[in-house]
């Protein structure tokens, strides 16, 4: 496997060369197609400054954007194209611009071919390259005039560039023919890049690898973005390539009755979904979680996807929880997330990088919905948390989640139906008794071990979370509106002092 990779020509473009398998297999030819603006240009560009960067000469040879074009691009992200790369723009013979000129015996299509052809080779012998990048292959499409004359023309360009022992870059903006598909079989590899538009929210790019002779690859599509400083590429999460073997044990919530209710606590290596409707206190109750990880010395990560972070700070200290001073210690990571601006792929990549670079044990997704807008359609969240809960899970992990279901009291329904997917269900309820609101907690259901089948009530003010025993007596706390069979006083409130 080292040497395979050591024949690789790096993009420059960490989660290129992870679903290349390392790279470019050296002196061959490769076509990147896409429309205009999906990062063709930006690859070609981030592969030749990575060559430059291991001393090799580089040649970029442009049809289609003029040099000053090209590195204005370039300047945009920063980058100033050294003297390793060598910027070739194509223009055509004077005399083909020249209406006195033009010949009348010849198509002047023929001509220009050829004179293309020539210009390019010409600048290869006299660059004698390691890495190449042609710009555009859609004026040697219209040049050709016809499938026939375009792939013997590819053809003489492969086998020249395979003489010269280059590895080279093809760029296709796909605006002549769609349907032509010549290049794909003559081209050792085919990268296809799209962007999709959203109803609402940025633009979303995305990357696939079509073919690539000899080379197992990661296959599927994988999310793209384009930011100052180069395009990145986010490889699809798959959990069976990450496992890690650690020590389950029991983790404690810091509040007795809770964990009670759980059984003793939640186990690492898990995943807890926390079901509820709006102001239930779904957000606290997986923070008191995060709360009692720092306690311990651990660290947590907490991703807010519905609540804008200054309220949140303020929310929390009113109930004696100081977030801001737990992220100050390094020991609580907090990243507000932007559905409608990160792509699903960017999403797990973050979660993934603390988890790996910090050691983060304590994971908190607040909430699913937030998640969910990201998603292109429903079938894609599950299919994405199924992925980022098992590689959680196999580092020893322990996950929370939230889903604000629709409605407050009686038949509530979630947006989405992950309940499946978690190891623990928590579900949060409003009940209405003695002519007040009141809260209810109880769990669904819990794979790593026995729990309490009983309903507590609990309380939320400036103490924080305080859950009661078990509501024995009522019937029908779970409907919103109970019915009291017992003795005495039952709710919390009275048995607080």
């Amino acid at each position: 496997m080292v040497e395979l990779i050591a024949e690789k020509a790096k993009s420059g473009i960490w989660g290129l060369d992870d679903i290349l398998a390392g790279g470019f297999t050296r002196e061959h030819m490769f076509l990147i197609e896409g429309a205009p603006g999906t990062g063709k240009t930006t690859i070609a560009l981030q592969f030749l400054m990575e060559g430059a960067r291991a001393g090799e000469k580089c040649l970029y040879i442009t049809l289609s954007e003029t040099e000053r074009e090209l590195r204005h691009g370039a300047a945009s992200h920063g980058w100033k194209l050294d003297e390793r790369i060598e910027v070739f723009e194509l223009l055509p013979p004077e005399s083909l611009l020249d209406t006195e000129q033009q010949q009348s015996l010849l198509y002047s299509s023929d001509l220009e071919l050829g004179e293309t052809t020539k210009q390019i080779f010409a600048a290869v012998d006299r660059a004698q390259p390691s890495r190449v990048v042609l710009d555009s292959l859609s004026e040697i499409r219209l040049l050709a005039q016809s499938s026939l004359r375009y792939r013997r023309q590819i053809l003489a360009i492969k086998h020249y560039f395979s003489n010269l022992g280059a590895t080279v870059l093809l760029l296709d903006d796909m605006s002549s023919d769609l349907a032509d598909k010549t290049i794909h079989s003559v081209a050792h590899g085919v990268l296809q890049l799209e962007e999709l538009a959203p109803a609402y929210g940025a633009e979303r790019r995305r990357v696939r690898v079509v073919k690539y002779r000899g080379i197992k690859f990661r296959g599927g599509y994988h999310d793209v973005t384009i930011a100052t400083g180069g395009l990145n590429v986010f490889p699809r999460l798959v959990a069976s390539e990450h496992r890690t073997s650690y020590a389950r044990h029991t983790l404690s919530s810091g509040i007795a009755e809770l964990d009670q209710l759980l059984g003793g606590g939640v186990e690492t290596g898990s995943s807890t979904l926390i079901l509820g409707p709006a102001g239930t206190g779904k957000s606290l109750l997986a923070i008191v979680f995060l709360v009692a990880a720092v306690a311990r010395g651990e660290k947590a990560a907490f991703f807010v996807f519905d609540e804008e972070l200054g309220l949140l700070y303020d929310r929390m200290k009113a109930l004696g929880i100081d977030l801001e001073a737990m992220q100050r210690s390094g020991n609580l990571f907090i990243e507000q997330v932007d559905a409608a601006e990160l792509s699903p792929g960017e999403f797990a990549h973050r979660v993934r990088k603390r988890v790996d670079e910090n050691n983060v044990k304590t994971v908190l997704i607040d909430s699913l919905n937030g998640y969910q807008a990201a998603m292109p359609e429903e079938n894609s969240l599950i299919l994405h948390m199924h992925e980022l809960l098992q590689y959680l899970n196999r580092q020893g992990a322990a996950t929370f989640m939230t889903v604000a279901q629709h409605g407050l009291i009686g038949d509530m329904k979630a947006p989405v139906d992950v309940t499946y997917l978690a190891d623990t269900v928590i579900l949060l309820r409003y009940f209405e008794a003695i002519g007040s609101v009141h809260r209810a907690m109880s769990i669904i259901k819990k794979r790593t071990g026995p729990h309490e089948a009983t309903i507590r009530e609990y309380r939320i003010d400036n103490r924080g979370l305080t859950v009661g025993g078990p509501l024995v007596g009522f019937q029908g706390v779970l409907r919103g509106v109970p019915t009291y069979v017992g003795e005495g006083k039952p709710l919390l409130e009275d048995e607080l002092p």
